[in-house]
């Protein structure tokens, strides 16, 4: 395989260097502050420009008052070292232009689904929701990159009104993640387990609802 077909994992991905930029769910993902509508596009336009020149395109989101990134090879569904090249462009452009980067501050919600079989409740998800499968992993996602992607947890005893069927999976970068827990838990939060950090702590909330934080240390595949 080329080494544009190859999909790196966390650690590759880590020591690359990549400041401006945190992986999980298998993108990049980068916010940029630029402090205003008319700097976001500029930003965006000259991003435009390098995707082109690489015949490489990332998703980006303008907004007041900064910008998102995500890198993803589409297909071959993970980050490759044509992510990491243009990572690398776009980071030099935002430098160029003054734009300061927020790493800390990018996360992505997952909505996760306790079944006792997955493949009985997909095809249903994957209609109702207008989604598609995401190869080789137990859950659909939205095509276009707008909406939560819903995974199925295997829980065999998910089954009944009591149990809880549902539960927030937040993921953040890894350095961000016993500070999130830790206010959680400040804020009337209770640490269910740490018996899967670093890929991920489970928190109830007083009522006993779980949420899990998670980070890609321990949760992404070590090899592809």
């Amino acid at each position: 395989m080329s080494d544009a077909k190859q999909v790196l994992r966390y650690p590759a991905v880590v020591a690359e260097g990549l400041d401006d930029w945190r992986f999980f769910l298998m993108r990049l993902h980068a916010r940029f502050e630029t402090g205003s509508f008319v700097k976001g596009l500029e930003l965006v336009t000259r991003i435009t420009e390098a995707a082109e020149d690489a015949n490489h395109h990332p998703d980006v989101v303008l907004t007041y008052p900064h910008v998102d990134v995500d890198l993803h090879s589409h297909d071959v569904h993970g980050v490759t070292s044509r992510d990491i090249a243009l990572a690398r462009r776009i980071t030099a452009i935002a430098a160029e232009l003054g734009i300061a980067s927020a790493p800390r501050d990018v996360s992505t919600l997952e909505l996760a689904l306790d079944v006792p079989d997955a493949e009985e409740v997909k095809p249903f998800w994957r209609t109702v929701l207008g989604y598609a499968d995401q190869q080789d992993w137990p859950e659909v996602m939205d095509p276009a990159g707008r909406n939560n992607t819903l995974w199925f947890q295997e829980a065999p005893e998910a089954s009944g009104e009591v149990q809880q069927r549902f539960h927030l999976d937040i993921v953040v970068p890894r350095e961000v993640a016993e500070e999130r827990v830790a206010a959680a838990v400040a804020a009337g939060g209770t640490l269910v387990t740490e018996e899967f950090v670093p890929a991920f702590w489970v928190l109830a909330d007083k009522h006993g609802n779980k949420v899990c934080v998670c980070t890609a240390d321990g949760r992404e595949p070590a090899e592809g």
